[in-house]
């Protein structure tokens, strides 16, 4: 056990419970040292405090970015009483220690998102917090270091029954502590590399995770597993909820994560079944329930135990066109109170709300030893760029099913086969190892239904091959980048079908 807390240091950019911990150390006795707007809010609440500046006898300059930088606050925080020199050099130094230290940083984060210009972020790079941070948690055998509100309960309690922190509580905040100050650093070592003009890829990228809880096991019983949110991120999806349910596992998020940012990219009113991780249907209807029957019909059988993604709020009659089929997660932005009472009749189904993601920023893939990154695929070519290169223009029902198509093609694994008719797939072939096999399983799955359906594929055809599998199964038209050395054959093959073909310029491969 370490001394009794006798002096605290407070200087905190998230105010919030500040006060009220300010009263409780107050009326422990315990003196407080604090600084700039934090010495304000204390002092207006009533609460007694010392100013930084009258600790040192140096007041703050520079506009604020000198204050807490001096030997008579460092020298507190980093003393080890267990030895006797130091305490002695404390002494002839005049300088008390400091036994509680409650800062969290400037704002960066936060002012980044904000759209802020380049100075003003530049202002919100905090140099005195983050010292005092990792000074603190070094000398943690002596100092009790809280960097986030939610600590404040658990240290008061303590002091409430012993006057001092318990040594694993310390050694935990500090783990913290400096959890807290890398994730800052992380975050301004990334902003300021993607700043830089050079081209290419930023030359540092700075990942930060913080965990939000355990899972039962990963993608298999035998892995260990947790879910992590962006360090003082809103948290997965910018934030979601599990509304009701059994608890989440690793499948279900990731399944989640691939239904939801294929369902992001369509129009509303738009559905996503995803299994595996892939898309089993995908449709865009009158309304949501006419949606996610299109989308169901495409695969009725994959569609067992899947994810449902809607692209704006679930309605009750979405929710009772689900209730037949056994569903291991339903996701929308929101939910009608119909809806959510339909859902609640199914115990085990897993409801999470969420807002829809964004596409944008990078993407990153570790590997052994490094990570892969890359500009997020986003499908942002139109119709505008398109190129109809066969003799035959679309018909304006082609038109619509090509583009759609095209989209849905992007978000599925490669080698990748859409078939798709009246806005809705009526086969995928996902993940295969050649193109032909990939069209043979979309046609397998079509049936009768790709009579007069399009057909799209992620990269260019290598051979005439798969377009003759979707001849065969009645497809009218045909989306592919183009690129190939056969494009003229495979042009040549579907003309002589009386295909019309669409080239993009654009592949979208998904590993």
């Amino acid at each position: 056990m370490s001394e009794q807390v006798r002096r605290a240091l407070i200087s905190v950019s998230d105010k919030s419970g500040v006060v009220e911990l300010g009263r409780a150390l107050a009326d422990l006795g315990i003196e407080i040292v604090s600084s700039g707007g934090t010495a304000k809010t204390l002092a207006d609440a009533g609460v007694p405090v010392q100013k930084v500046g009258d600790v040192t006898g140096f007041p703050e300059m520079l506009d604020g970015r000198v204050k807490t930088l001096h030997p008579k606050i460092h020298g507190g925080l980093l003393a080890d009483l267990r030895k006797d020199d130091h305490r002695r050099q404390l002494e002839e130094a005049g300088i008390a220690p400091i036994g509680l230290v409650v800062v969290n940083l400037y704002p960066f984060r936060e002012t980044v998102a904000s759209g802020a210009d380049f100075d003003t972020v530049i202002e919100n790079i905090d140099i005195g917090g983050p010292a005092m941070v990792r000074a603190s948690a070094k000398n943690h055998a002596n100092v009790a270091i809280i960097v986030d509100p939610a600590d404040y309960s658990e240290v008061l309690e303590e002091l409430r029954a012993t006057g001092a922190v318990e040594d694993e509580t310390r050694r935990r905040l500090a783990a913290k502590a400096y959890a807290h100050t890398a994730a800052y650093d992380s975050a301004i070592g990334s902003w300021f590399s993607g700043q830089l003009d050079d081209e290419g890829q930023p030359s540092f990228v700075g990942l930060a995770y913080e965990k939000l809880e355990d899972l039962r096991y990963g993608e298999n019983p035998h892995q260990g597993a947790a879910i992590y949110r962006e360090a003082a991120g809103p948290g997965p999806f910018g934030g979601s909820e599990v509304l009701q349910g059994k608890a989440m596992s690793f499948n279900n998020w990731l399944d989640l994560a691939g239904a939801y940012q294929s369902v992001a990219l369509l129009d509303a009113p738009a559905v996503v079944i995803v299994k595996h991780n892939n898309p089993c249907g995908v449709a865009i209807g009158s309304d949501y329930a006419d949606a996610y029957g299109k989308a169901f019909s495409c695969d009725t059988v994959s569609a067992f135990g899947g994810i449902v993604a809607f692209n704006g709020e679930a309605d009750e009659a979405a929710a009772q066109a689900m209730k037949d089929v056994f569903t291991e997660v339903v996701v929308a932005p929101s939910y009608s109170a119909g809806a959510l009472a339909e859902f609640a009749e199914r115990e085990n189904l897993r409801v999470v709300r969420a807002p829809l993601p964004v596409g944008s920023g990078s993407d990153v893939r570790p590997i052994p030893g490094g990570a892969l990154v890359q500009d997020r695929d986003l499908v942002t070519e139109s119709s505008d760029s398109f190129e109809v290169v066969s003799a035959r223009e679309p018909s304006e029902a082609e038109w619509r099913d090509l583009r759609f198509a095209w989209t849905v093609a992007a978000t599925v694994k490669s080698n990748t086969i859409v078939l798709a008719k009246d806005l809705a797939t009526v086969g995928i072939g996902a993940g295969q190892m050649s193109r032909v096999d990939s069209a043979w399983i979309a046609s397998r799955k079509a049936g009768e239904r790709a009579v007069g359906s399009v057909m799209a594929s992620d990269a260019f055809f290598p051979f005439p091959d798969a377009v003759e599998v979707g001849a065969e199964a009645g497809v009218t038209a045909i989306i592919h980048p183009g690129g190939s050395i056969r494009d003229e054959e495979v042009l040549a093959v579907a003309e002589s079908k009386g295909m019309a073909v669409v080239v993009t310029g654009h592949r979208h491969f998904r590993h």
